[in-house]
């Protein structure tokens, strides 16, 4: 408590264990849902490769057992549906929304699935955005998943806000890239997860290295990697490396992200499938 207080909870943004009115936003799943573990992927800027993140470690969840889905909360940047090659409309019923599966069982619920052409821009306010993105988590379906991932929108606005506060997400996974501003966007990321006490799994360096197909040598495209130090400044154990790779880039525009045969994110992947 601090020294000024007033006892007038309702003014207060400190969160003390004095407080005598909680905020607490959370939202409940349908009740028709049942979901073990929320996962969300975040990053502090735009172009990194979140959404293909999202889709990679969705699949090799997949290919370890676990029922998967993804929740695509880019509201006005949709691309998992174009990964999966999913063109479907979302179904609904009496009882809710239920996602559409792709080939090989992975849930998956975007704003694409609900506009009469995949085309068509979203020109929502943030409310709006957000207030969809909460629907997504309260009026779909999600039958019996192991492992929820949750595809953010780059930053720090209402969306992001908006998943922490209304969803009990057990854990973060950071996207970011070799060049110099990756202390800024791995800051912003982690900072906000503090803030909102949320556990940081890890860290994924998308393209972070080209290795030649003829010579086998790696080649730092964008510089000298500096994400271990990073990490160690931070107290984020994992960190996984992907590299610039034109296949995995083939296989999401073919729709084919479930064919890959290049294992990335084990270590991700086991310490999210733990207890499960």
């Amino acid at each position: 408590m601090s020294d000024k207080c007033n006892n007038d909870c309702s003014s207060c943004s400190e969160d003390c264990d004095d407080r005598k009115e909680k905020n607490d936003f959370s939202e409940k799943p349908h009740n028709l849902s049942k979901i073990k573990k929320v996962i969300g992927i975040v990053s502090g800027k735009g172009g990194v490769g979140k959404s293909l993140v999202t889709s990679l470690l969705a699949v090799y969840a997949c290919k370890r057992g676990f029922k998967t889905a993804i929740l695509d909360a880019d509201i006005t940047g949709p691309s998992i549906p174009k990964a999966f090659g999913l063109k479907e409309k979302a179904l609904g019923t009496k009882d809710g929304l239920y996602p559409i599966k792709t080939k090989t069982g992975i849930s998956v619920m975007s704003v694409n699935f609900l506009l009469e052409n995949e085309t068509d821009p979203v020109v929502w306010r943030g409310p709006l955005i957000a207030g969809a993105v909460k629907q997504f988590w309260t009026d779909v379906i999600w039958e019996n998943i192991d492992i929820m991932f949750i595809d953010m929108p780059p930053g720090t606005g209402d969306v992001p806000l908006t998943v922490f506060q209304s969803i009990k997400v057990d854990g973060i996974v950071i996207v970011t890239s070799p060049q110099e501003l990756v202390n800024m966007i791995v800051a912003k990321a982690t900072k906000m997860a503090n803030m909102m006490k949320i556990p940081i799994i890890g860290i994924v360096e998308n393209m972070s290295f080209f290795e030649c197909p003829n010579c086998l040598e790696k080649h730092n495209i964008f510089g000298e990697s500096k994400i271990e130090e990073i990490a160690k400044s931070y107290e984020i154990d994992i960190i996984e490396k992907m590299p610039i790779d034109s296949k995995i880039s083939k296989l999401c525009d073919q729709g084919m992200i479930e064919n890959i045969e290049e294992e990335y994110l084990d270590g991700l992947i086991l310490k999210i499938g733990e207890n499960i």
